[in-house]
């Protein structure tokens, strides 16, 4: 598997925000999202080449652990990452595979963390009709949902993205309690503004509110 990173701290975003984990970051995606906040993973794909066994090596320095969260880029496109979640699970691990919902996989996993890329996320340029193309299957999406304890996670940048969430959230027939909204930015002073009306409007709908935790307490950094 070519790895980007991993690193130990604690979850950011979505209902285990503030849960320590140990993250294994793949790095590839079939995405291009205007706002990647990884762009050594998609845009500019970078990592090392590493067995199942060396990933797993390296995660149990974290012997404080008891989460681990498979993110990438796209996980879910990544050879072993299927081994990697039933090794972890052999380990008595708790399982957050991040994915954007465009492709499945049969991995172990406890709570899948489903971010559908809104039209906010469509890039200018060379990949945007792959990127308009693949950003939403909601075959995958009821797939998912159906399979896996799950959380639908969107990122709102203005709030007429609001209506496109929702269409999605219907079309795989999420209760409120599934769905979390979480102000887009990089900065801190973004994510203030945006998220005091991106507030109102989970307190309007009954849905979850979810900060970047990790941008406030480190910056939008690599490792954290």
């Amino acid at each position: 598997m070519r790895i980007s990173e991993i690193f130990y701290s604690v979850q950011g975003e979505g209902s285990l925000v503030g849960v320590p984990s140990v993250f294994v970051r793949t790095t590839g995606c079939n995405l291009r999202c205007s706002w990647c906040d990884t762009p050594y993973t998609s845009w500019n794909p970078v990592g090392d080449e590493l067995s199942v066994a060396a990933i797993l090596d390296r995660t149990k320095q974290y012997s404080a652990a008891r989460h681990v969260v498979i993110t990438g880029g796209e996980p879910m496109i990544a050879p072993g990452v299927v081994e990697l979640s039933e090794r972890m699970r052999e380990r008595g691990m708790h399982i957050t595979v991040e994915t954007a919902g465009t492709v499945h996989a049969p991995v172990a996993c406890d709570l899948m963390s489903i971010s559908p890329k809104l039209s906010n996320s469509t890039p200018e340029g060379a990949f945007r009709r792959q990127h308009e193309r693949l950003r939403l299957q909601f075959d995958v999406l009821r797939q998912l949902t159906s399979e896996y304890e799950y959380q639908l996670k969107f990122v709102i940048a203005q709030e007429g993205d609001l209506a496109e969430a929702q269409e999605v959230i219907a079309a795989v027939s999420a209760p409120a309690d599934k769905v979390i909204l979480m102000p887009e930015g990089i900065r801190v002073e973004v994510l203030n503004e945006r998220g005091a009306w991106v507030a109102e409007l989970c307190k309007a709908h009954g849905y979850r509110f979810s900060p970047r935790l990790h941008v406030y307490l480190y910056g939008n950094t690599r490792g954290t």
